[in-house]
């Protein structure tokens, strides 16, 4: 990547300078995309197993590792996903695209980029070379006598982590993937075709591959003078 490039994607999120204790690790944080447009080529094992073992060094609470991640690649465990995949993007979708219709033809670029993007993921979905899904214990997350009481939300805490490591270490082995949990809505059915056996709980679905176009690069986020308040809420970090 051309400096430049590495600086403006610095600027997008408020990091600047050469300064930067481990540039390369800057770079690789403000340049990793979602990516939804994946080849069907496979991944070898070799590095398959050296992204998931990133995952593996995530920090979870008390370090009680309370999730699984079931890996997808046959062609009929993935189809056993795709429908379910694909009728939870159209009922996701269909608001932000009916809104989108009603939006002047010059405003639209972004969002139906976007979109666009999401339908190519649910259409090619069963494709994917990896899907990795995602499972985790409430028991093991929750105090003594919390199980029904700690709002869902919490339970992200012991894992996003996980698959945020994960897909930096995609970026560093040439693949893209993206965390999307919409399929939540269907996770009896999705459970059942899958086998997982209670207690356990789906909580993300994340494909991952080889970048079918540009990959990874210059991120678009709001300044850091939006985003971050000092001390008090609503006055901005600068």
């Amino acid at each position: 990547m051309a400096i430049d490039e590495r600086e403006a994607a610095a600027v997008a999120t408020g990091l600047f300078g050469p300064e930067r204790a481990d540039a390369r690790l800057y770079e690789v944080l403000c340049t990793t995309r979602a990516i939804r447009r994946l080849r069907p080529d496979p991944i070898p094992d070799d590095v398959l197993e050296r992204v998931l073992s990133a995952a593996l060094c995530a920090p979870t609470g008390g370090n009680a590792q309370p999730w699984r991640v079931l890996v997808l690649q046959s062609e009929d465990r993935k189809a056993a996903l795709a429908e379910h995949f694909a009728a939870t993007w159209d009922e996701y979708s269909a608001p932000g695209k009916a809104a989108m219709q009603r939006l002047p033809a010059d405003k639209r670029g972004r969002g139906e980029r976007v979109m666009a993007a999401g339908d190519a993921l649910a259409r090619d979905f069963a494709r994917t070379p990896v899907v990795l899904a995602w499972l985790h214990d409430p028991r093991l997350l929750a105090s003594e006598g919390e199980i029904d009481v700690q709002p869902n939300f919490l339970f992200g805490g012991s894992l996003y982590p996980a698959i945020q490591n994960l897909l930096l270490a995609c970026r560093a082995e040439g693949l893209g993937g993206v965390i999307t949990t919409m399929i939540w809505r269907r996770e009896d059915a999705v459970r059942r075709a899958l086998g997982v056996p209670d207690p356990w709980r789906l909580h993300a679905i994340t494909p991952i591959g080889y970048p079918a176009r540009g990959g990874h690069g210059r991120i678009s986020r709001k300044p850091i003078g939006r985003m971050v308040y000092r001390e008090t809420w609503g006055e901005a970090w600068r």
